[in-house]
């Protein structure tokens, strides 16, 4: 992933995945784990590389295109945004017991982002999610 400053105050990770290319989850949340190194939030930086990997993997498997993960560290927290091609925007569903582990990654991001959302982008879409404390050491 690339990590490059976008001001004094905020540094940027941003990586671009291939379709369907799942092994790049784990990928995704190492950077993110050492982007975050940072932040002086170790049990939010836990969140983070969780949510990250629900909607890294939601993009990567519920379409058929790329997606761009961009994660942003600001003083007011850390924003984590998952564009990908397809305008069709997720629901958080409740799961089916018989789902498995299925159908979990927006509740898990509704109940534990300080905020989160969709938007419409160009072709496609971007999810995001923020989580609030500390800023950058």
């Amino acid at each position: 992933m690339e990590e490059a400053p976008v001001g004094p105050d905020h540094a940027q990770l941003r990586r671009r995945l291939g379709r369907a290319d799942l092994s790049a989850v784990p990928e995704v949340r190492g950077a993110l784990r050492e982007f975050l190194r940072r932040w002086g939030q170790p049990a939010r930086a836990d969140i983070a590389e969780l949510l990250t990997s629900e909607l890294v993997t939601n993009a990567l498997v519920h379409t058929d295109h790329d997606a761009i993960v961009t994660a942003t560290l600001g003083p007011r927290g850390l924003r984590v945004e998952v564009r990908d091609f397809v305008a069709r925007r997720p629901e958080p569903r409740v799961p089916d017991a018989d789902d498995g582990t299925s159908g979990r990654g927006l509740v898990l991001v509704q109940s534990l982002a300080d905020a989160w959302g969709v938007r419409a982008h160009g072709v496609g879409k971007v999810v995001w999610f923020e989580l609030n404390g500390g800023g950058m050491v």
